[in-house]
């Protein structure tokens, strides 16, 4: 009896010295393209999340518990995202970070559905958080959001009764031109040309061609960051002179470095940008800058609001517990003045998408320059 009393006090004490050392991190995963199409976001994304963990584990983390955060690369295949998804599942995630292209993250995120995890992505396609999955929230607009915005700018200062749209031929592109063919049927502008490229497409000659041939007042780009770029110079190289716009993908950091002086004038509505006039966006460009060396684009942003998302929930609620996480983020708003590094007051609705101030900007000497800060599609309360 004195022997099994001992062999069980020393089990019990080994559960309880492994059970606590498992609760000394905060295990969060990120499922990024790190390589192949989706490099550029997933790369941007990753750091941005690294940079947020970083500083929230330098102030004592979350909860008193540091976030432990493992990052795995998607190669930007669907089938690998899910398979990482799984993996994150089986390591006992407590949030999961990406993928950040659409057509991963709508094949991975049954993984994490099934598993009750909170999954957080940069992609922007409509039909991602229109599936009823509780467990998904946006650190980007949704399409459906974004594309109004833009439609009245293209109505309102382009002027523009006629438009040529591009797009990329996937989940994304696919979802945009969808949301974007409605906003601009609802300002009254037509649709003269309606193009469609393959993911990853180097010759963009015959596509810019079909553009100029339809005589629209503008074309509307939408693809990844860098067919973007190819786009761009091909409309120079074609001698494209009317108004090039497009949504976040049009003037990226790594768009504007690929297309050199083909992206200068280009338009863009965007979600996040670190040239916005706000001093915890521009803090947030020097630290970025000073750690990685080079410029985020809006990817990093996502990322890096993204953690702060995590951070002020966990707090709100105050325990490590998945389902009570997505409970309460639906339906919240995050005030900068409560968590800086959410950089811009944002709400989430009851689907999991978010609604924050966004801005408009132009191409300008090869940087973007902010001219105009679009409010909230409903006021913050």
């Amino acid at each position: 009896m004195r022997k099994l009393g001992w062999v069980l006090s020393i089990t019990l004490a080994f559960g309880i010295t492994a059970g606590a050392m498992a609760q000394q991190t905060v295990p969060i995963v990120g499922l990024m393209e790190l390589s192949g199409t989706g490099a550029t976001a997933g790369t941007n994304f990753d750091n941005g999340v690294k940079l947020a963990v970083k500083e929230i584990n330098a102030a004592g983390g979350i909860l008193g518990r540091k976030i432990e955060y493992t990052s795995m690369d998607t190669q930007s295949a669907p089938q690998t995202a899910k398979a990482l998804a799984q993996k994150a599942v089986d390591q006992g995630a407590y949030v999961v970070m990406g993928p950040v292209f659409s057509g991963s993250f709508i094949v991975s995120m049954a993984e994490t559905k099934r598993a009750e995890i909170p999954n957080f992505t940069g992609g922007e396609a409509a039909n991602i958080t229109q599936q009823g999955n509780p467990y998904v929230f946006r650190t980007s607009f949704t399409q459906s959001t974004a594309m109004p915005k833009l439609a009245r700018y293209i109505k309102d200062t382009v002027k523009a009764k006629s438009i040529a749209m591009i797009w990329v031929n996937n989940d994304f592109g696919k979802g945009g031109r969808d949301s974007m063919t409605k906003a601009l049927e609802a300002q009254g502008i037509k649709v003269a040309a309606d193009i469609s490229t393959d993911p990853g497409q180097v010759d963009f000659s015959a596509a810019v061609l079909k553009i100029k041939q339809s005589n629209a007042d503008a074309v509307f780009v939408y693809t990844n960051e860098e067919e973007s770029a190819r786009a761009l110079r091909e409309l120079k190289k074609q001698g494209y002179d009317k108004p090039i716009i497009g949504e976040t993908t049009l003037t990226g950091q790594k768009v504007i470095e690929l297309a050199g002086d083909a992206a200068n004038g280009a338009v863009a509505h965007v979600g996040l940008t670190v040239d916005a006039p706000q001093p915890g966006i521009k803090a947030f460009d020097e630290k970025f800058q000073r750690e990685y060396k080079y410029k985020s684009d809006h990817n990093g942003m996502k990322g890096y609001t993204g953690m702060y998302v995590v951070k002020a929930i966990t707090e709100k609620i105050g325990k490590f517990d998945p389902k009570a996480f997505a409970k309460a983020l639906h339906g919240a708003t995050i005030r900068v003045k409560d968590t800086p590094g959410v950089l811009l007051d944002v709400h989430f609705d009851n689907n999991g998408d978010l609604d924050r101030e966004s801005f408009l900007v132009k191409v300008v000497g090869g940087k973007q320059v902010v001219t105009a800060t679009l409010p909230p599609v409903q006021p913050i309360q």
